[in-house]
């Protein structure tokens, strides 16, 4: 049988969640503002940047995987391409499997300025999470796992409707 928590348990419990809410809320209008003032930097749009985070994390992507996975139109897809392949941050490629197709690479080269702007933010993070045991960072790290297949879900629900 799991216990009944008492009205402070209980109390204590809403208001650590509301606090877990609104530091999850802070911490993407921050990332938000940092990946706005490196998008700057680069002279990259903000819609440029974050669709180059996802062929960097997620590439070699075909354009459609790419405007499903950034909630885009085709078209605005095709125009942010055709942005970052002119400034040199991705190639486009035959599909090997689909010759007809074709799927969209970082280059790699161009790397070394990203990691350079968000240097100042890595640094941060590694030093928080040296204040963190193993156990903690597992838990963190799965804590903000499910937290983004949430966000993830609940933009997918939204499309949908």
């Amino acid at each position: 049988m799991v216990p009944v928590p008492s009205g402070d348990e209980a109390r204590r419990r809403r208001r650590a969640t509301v606090e877990v809410k609104q530091g999850l809320r802070e911490l993407g209008a921050e990332l938000t503002l940092l990946n706005r003032r490196v998008g700057a930097r680069l002279g990259l749009k903000d819609i440029d940047l974050d669709c180059l985070d996802l062929i960097n994390a997620h590439g070699p992507l075909s354009p459609t995987a790419l405007a499903r996975r950034a909630g885009l139109h085709a078209a605005t897809t095709t125009g942010v391409l055709d942005r970052l392949e002119r400034a040199g941050w991705v190639a486009r490629e035959r599909d090997p499997a689909d010759r007809r197709a074709f799927l969209v690479r970082a280059l790699r080269d161009r790397n070394a300025e990203l990691l350079e702007l968000f240097a100042g933010m890595n640094s941060s993070v590694e030093q928080i999470c040296a204040d963190y045991d193993d156990a903690d960072l597992e838990r963190l790290a799965d804590f903000l796992r499910r937290t983004a297949d949430a966000g993830r879900n609940a933009a997918e629900e939204l499309a949908g409707s």
